[in-house]
């Protein structure tokens, strides 16, 4: 086995030597050179030319040639004969041709390849030959530089040398201190960063900081300066602490300045957005901290439990502590408060869009320390980003205020208030939503639910007990006269002090004007007025308004510094004092009068009051006061006026005109009895006496007394005309409060609702205007009793008027009558002295007393049985008397029902045909007087029968 090994060894050696015995591998490996291409053709000429058959060659060569670089093709061929016993020479024959064509097959090829990249061979030959070029050239300018290098070696000392070394280290020693020098004066910014910042100058400490920064990163390769970043790192979380806190102060007092180096110091951050998202956060803040405060301060004055923990309370808990008596200040301090911080968000608004870019020119630059501020680009981002935080944050604001003075309305119970104190507390609200309107546009729906909420509870209880103040004032009226001015109206009342304020005139262009409120004077909004100073809520809305009203009601005698002149100054004088004046001067100093009936159309009319007047007209003012702050109840507050007025007319009616006497058939009027009907229907709690309207007696509880004059006013006596200064006090007061009345006509139509205003209309035509028309059955009843003319009707019964002789002498019962008349007179100057009487109610006395003498007239000359034509030349003679007479006792014109008197009795000397046709036209006269007509005047009995049963037949008509 050994041997045999050796064989093949010697025989794979002996093969490596020879040519004709080399392996295909060791053919293929051998690269050849140029010019073995001629041998290699010559050797394949014994081979056939076809390509597919030296392809398939090829392809039959075994794989592991092809392997590795490092194959050894001899002894893989040597490895695969088997042992030496069993060889083969065919076989071995035929694998050393196998082997021989297949090495002839790969050369050829190779050739062929070889032949085909000739042309790539020449040209990198080419670029060899070149690069061998490039390489000498290169080595004679190394050889060139190498000579000149020595030269400047030889040429060059060593203390040369030495200069620049020192000059080198000069310059690194220079760049060294100066390096020294800033590090240092970075670790002394700290001191000065503190210093800025107690001077609140934050741009400049930023400034100065970022600066530090920037310095710190240049340095950044000493040691020193890695702990000097932190630091100031340190110190620039702080700056931003602090300027939060500054940020936070201009929430309740903005100051220009101070923002302005706020917003600066933010934008040299690059922080306006996150400067702009705190500032409504503080703002938040600022309204519940306020509110909170200020609601604390109060709780905890008023407390006298110290144990009590008032400040972990949470708001709504603690309003509920709030006393009445403390009510309105800490109201008002709230309001106050509130105003501030909504006056800063309004000055912060206004500094935006006045400062639209207040980027400085040092923000501008890109900071190297890795705060990169606002590009112009960034800018414009940020003021719309501002604008629309703003605009956004003003409901938001509002809204916050609202709830916290909601909160503090519902937390304690208003109903308990005095009048002014309540009127005071919707002013300051009303106020408030008046801002609030300003501020954003909003309509304040949460305030106004409140105030409606505490207002209606409040007005029902307050209205009730003024109108059981009514009866009372009522019922306990001596109606003496008030005595105020020539000129008094209600707007010298200072209940009605907002109506000076407004502007409210008595003319006709005062209902387009729109409804009035509460403000203090000044033109353009809130913020505008209070811009620098003060807030809307400084002055009441009573201050400084100051009631003249006194006067001397025309009485002469009355000394004039004693009442209150127009020089005279009583604004320091409280309104109790000026009222306890009032009702003595009302007792007992009026006695004396000296103005005469006929100058009082020359020096115009004189206002005729009582106190209880003026306490309704005070009342009108308080209502529309409400009306004023709080417009959702205006229409339940003038129900509640028509009320005051109702009752009152119906007192007066009651009072003063039930002892009418109606014997001649002067009743009173459809309308005066349909407003009765319906006052006494919904307002009068009781049946009135007999006689009068019947009275339902539903809703006890809501409807109001009986009203019963007051005993001390005597209203029989025939001196006084049966209390005729009295009923003119009463008459005449209720008059002029319906003049009043029908001034704030116009302001009461702008505050209710357009659908409301029917009812108001209505009330004013069929109720106020009632009023004057109440005068003639008031004085009726004072004309029908001070004139005996039942007596006259007797005397002229006793009278013949079939007499046949003409007379040239009045009757005697004319003269009774005329002194009557007389006698009215000079007790009518003696009221006067009392009461000043005005025109209107002069005219209609003796207007009633000369129309009941006519009546009187016609009863008389009825009553005769008998009449010639001497007879009724006598009752013309009578009554022309009469009238020359009345002529110089009165100015009465025209003579009322004159025609009465005359047609009658002209109708004596009419036809029997044309009685007829006057009967049927005059049907304003009684049965009984037509009848007594017809008896005397026709003769005929067939004729007086049929004109009787004509008269029958009207009289049962009329009935119907």
């Amino acid at each position: 086995m050994i041997n045999m090994r050796k064989f093949k060894t010697l025989i794979t050696r002996q093969g490596s030597g020879s040519r004709d015995d080399k392996s295909p591998t060791d053919e293929v490996a051998r690269t050849p050179s140029p010019i073995e291409p001629i041998r290699y053709k010559n050797e394949q000429r014994e081979f056939s030319n076809d390509p597919a058959a030296e392809a398939e060659i090829i392809e039959s060569i075994e794989k592991e040639y092809f392997k590795d670089e490092d194959f050894d093709g001899s002894e893989f061929e040597l490895l695969k004969l088997p042992e030496l016993d069993q060889i083969e020479p065919p076989k071995l024959a035929g694998d050393r041709d196998r082997l021989r064509r297949q090495r002839q097959s790969v050369s050829k090829k190779f050739s062929d390849v070889v032949l085909e990249n000739q042309s790539s061979y020449t040209k990198e030959l080419q670029r060899v030959t070149d690069l061998q070029a490039s390489l000498q050239t290169a080595t004679i300018i190394c050889t060139n530089g190498r000579r000149q290098l020595a030269m400047a070696k030889q040429g060059f000392t060593v203390a040369s040398l030495s200069i620049l070394a020192n000059f080198r280290k000069r310059q690194q020693l220079l760049s060294l201190m100066k390096s020294l020098h800033t590090i240092k004066t970075l670790q002394q910014t700290d001191i000065r960063l503190r210093e800025m910042l107690e001077e609140e100058d934050y741009p400049g400490a930023i400034q100065l900081c970022l600066e530090c920064q920037k310095a710190a990163s240049t340095f950044r390769h000493y040691k020193c300066i890695s702990e000097l970043s932190s630091k100031l790192q340190d110190t620039l979380e702080m700056i931003e602490e602090q300027l939060d806190q500054a940020l936070s102060k201009t929430c309740s007092n903005f100051d220009v300045k101070h923002y302005e180096k706020v917003q600066t110091a933010y934008t040299l951050l690059g922080k306006t957005q996150t400067a702009m998202d705190q500032l409504h956060m503080h703002f938040t803040s600022a309204i519940h901290n306020s509110a909170f405060t200020i609601v604390l301060g109060y709780v905890e004055l008023m407390s006298g439990s110290e144990n009590t923990n008032f400040q972990k309370m949470p708001y709504k808990d603690l309003c509920g502590h709030i006393t009445t008596d403390i009510y309105i200040p800490c109201l008002l301090d709230l309001c106050k408060a509130l105003w501030e911080v909504m006056k800063s968000y309004y000055k912060t608004i206004e500094w935006h869009e006045t400062n639209e870019d207040p980027i400085s020119p040092i923000a501008r630059e890109h900071n190297e320390s890795g705060v990169e501020v606002a590009t112009e680009m960034d800018a414009s981002f940020n003021r719309r980003y501002i604008k629309t935080k703003l605009e956004h944050g003003l409901a938001r604001i509002w809204q916050d205020v609202q709830q916290k003075v909601k909160t503090f309305l519902l937390g304690t119970d208003l109903s308990n208030f005095k009048y002014d104190d309540f009127i005071h507390v919707l002013d300051l609200v009303n106020r408030l939503i008046r801002v609030g309107e300003e501020f954003c546009g909003s309509k304040s729906e949460s305030l106004h639910d409140s105030l409606r909420q505490q207002s209606l509870n409040y007005f029902k209880n307050y209205h009730r007990s003024r109108l059981d103040e009514l009866q009372m004032f009522l019922e306990n009226e001596g109606w003496e006269l008030c005595p105020v001015k020539a000129n008094f109206t209600i707007t010298n009342l200072h209940e009605f002090r907002f109506i000076r304020l407004t502007g409210l005139t008595q003319s006709g262009d005062s209902a387009n004007q729109s409804s009035p409120s509460i403000s203090i004077g000044g033109k353009g909004g809130y913020f505008s007025r209070f811009w620098d100073e003060g807030s809307p809520f400084d002055r009441r809305m009573d201050e400084d308004e100051n009631e003249d009203v006194i006067g001397t009601n025309g009485v002469d005698d009355v000394d004039d510094t004693s009442l209150g002149n127009e020089e005279s100054d009583d604004s320091d004088v409280p309104d109790e004092l000026k009222q306890d004046f009032i009702d003595e001067l009302t007792q007992g100093k009026l006695t004396k009068s000296s103005r005469k009936r006929r100058s009082q159309s020359s020096k115009g009319p004189v206002p005729v009051l009582a106190n209880t007047t003026l306490n309704v007209l005070r009342l009108f003012g308080k209502y529309m006061q409400m009306m004023a702050v709080l417009k959702p109840i205006a229409f339940d507050v003038v129900l509640c006026m028509s009320q005051l007025f109702d009752y009152y007319l119906f007192s007066v009616y009651t009072f003063f005109a039930t002892d009418m006497n109606d014997s001649f058939g002067l009743s009173l009027s459809n309308k005066i009895r349909t407003t009765l009907k319906r006052i006494s229907d919904n307002m009068i709690q009781q049946e009135p006496p007999p006689g009068m309207l019947p009275n339902p007696m539903e809703n006890r509880q809501e409807r109001i007394g009986f009203p019963h004059v007051s005993p001390i006013v005597e209203l029989t006596g025939i001196e006084q005309l049966h209390g005729l200064a009295e009923r003119i006090v009463g008459t005449e007061s209720l008059v002029f409060l319906a003049e009043q009345f029908q001034l704030l006509q116009p302001h009461l139509e702008s505050v209710i609702p357009a659908s409301k205003k029917p009812f108001l209309q209505q009330f004013y035509s069929q109720t106020v205007s009632v009023a004057s028309e109440l005068r003639r059955p008031v004085y009726r009843g004072v004309a029908s009793r001070c004139i005996l003319f039942e007596r006259m009707l007797q005397l002229m019964a006793t009278v013949k008027w079939d007499i046949k002789d003409i007379m040239s002498q009045h009757s005697t019962y004319v003269d009774v009558l005329l002194q009557d008349f007389m006698i009215f007179n000079t007790r009518l100057d003696e009221v006067g002295r009392r009461v000043s009487i005005p025109s209107p109610v002069y005219n209609i006395l003796w207007g009633h007393l000369v129309r009941l003498a006519n009546r009187t007239y016609v009863e008389g000359f009825a009553s005769a049985k008998k009449c010639s034509n001497e007879g009724r030349a006598l009752m013309q003679l009578d009554f022309q008397q009469f009238l020359l007479k009345l002529d110089k006792l009165t100015d009465v014109r025209p003579i009322p029902d004159k025609e009465f008197v005359e047609t009658y009795v002209k109708a004596y000397y009419l036809s029997e045909s044309d009685m007829e046709q006057w009967i049927k036209d005059h049907r304003e006269y009684s049965a009984k007087q037509l009848l007594s007509l017809v008896n005397c005047a026709i003769s005929s009995k067939k004729a007086r029968q049929r004109l009787t049963g004509i008269v029958e037949e009207l009289e049962r008509t009329r009935g119907r």
